[in-house]
């Protein structure tokens, strides 16, 4: 019994040795691919390599989602009926000014009794509220609405992103800078180019997101007391909002047209009019002029 099990232990130490050499042409092989393989195992090799480690400092340097760190958009909008439109405006670009924010955009529009403002405004997120609240306090607020929008998944998503495509540029920069064939160098400027583009995108992308959620953004319309307010939700749709937008076309050709009409006539009746007068007298004075034909005589023969 203790033979056999000698035996044993030997052919399985063979198989185990035939397995290992096996596994070591695999990654033999594997290493002698074309350039631009080498530049994506470049960028892996070191993670595989430092897997356990690399595992142990992810969960070191886990994101912060506390309710306190999370990325956040904060958007609204304020409707408020002013007794003077423009100081009311004034009024927001200080408070607007004061929280460390600034004017995004302004409209406004005047009419025979009534002034209306558009105002956008770009708040820092900390101050979002209180903004809001104190231009409620300028009149007599409307309508409010306030949106929040949690992109801090999408902020992980981009920085995880962004930490691998550079390991990515990194390493094909280091393998164009040692590449020995014309071959091996256009491949791999074509790759670290691609790789240089898509990692300006992420970048892109991101700072979009900082800008939003550092900054909120909030519509303040101003209304003075004859102004009508202006709710998109009465607003025709379907086949009643191409009938109203034919109608309006209509009538907007139509007075074109007129306007083009009244401002031909005083040329037509100052022009025509003596034109008309000297072609009817030509007209008249040649019927008078040109004689009378002479009745044609018979032939003979007839």
């Amino acid at each position: 019994m203790n033979k056999r099990g000698i035996v044993v232990a030997l052919l399985g130490g063979l198989l185990v040795a035939g397995c290992g050499a096996d596994n070591k042409d695999s990654a033999e092989s594997t290493a002698a691919h074309p350039a631009v393989r080498q530049a994506d195992g470049g960028a892996a090799a070191p993670e595989a390599a430092q897997g356990p480690t690399q595992g142990k400092d992810t969960a070191a340097q886990a994101p912060d989602l506390r309710v306190d760190q999370r990325s956040i958009v904060y958007t609204g909008s304020i409707t408020v009926r002013v007794d003077d439109v423009t100081t009311a405006a004034a009024q927001v670009t200080g408070i607007a000014s004061g929280a460390g924010g600034f004017i995004g955009g302004d409209e406004r529009q005047s009419g025979t009794g009534s002034a209306t403002a558009n105002i956008t405004l770009r708040i820092p997120a900390d101050k979002f509220t209180s903004v809001v609240d104190q231009i409620g306090k300028l009149g007599k607020e409307e309508s409010r609405g306030l949106n929040t929008e949690d992109v801090t998944e999408q902020v992980v998503d981009l920085d995880a992103r962004i930490s691998v495509q550079k390991a990515r540029l990194d390493s094909g920069k280091r393998l164009l800078a040692e590449a020995k064939s014309l071959d091996d160098l256009v491949m791999l400027e074509r790759e670290v180019a691609t790789r240089e583009s898509d990692l300006a995108s992420l970048e892109a992308k991101k700072r979009r997101l900082a800008d939003l959620t550092s900054l909120s953004t909030i519509t303040v319309v101003l209304l003075d007391p004859e102004a009508t307010a202006k709710d998109g939700d009465d607003e025709p749709t379907g086949f009643l909002a191409g009938l109203s937008g034919g109608w309006n076309a209509l009538v907007a050709s139509l007075g074109v047209l007129l306007t083009v009409l009244g401002a031909l006539l005083p040329w037509v009746v100052a022009f025509g009019v003596p034109v008309w007068a000297v072609i009817h007298f030509l007209r008249r004075y040649r019927r008078r002029n040109t004689p009378a034909l002479a009745p044609q005589q018979p032939s003979p023969g007839n």
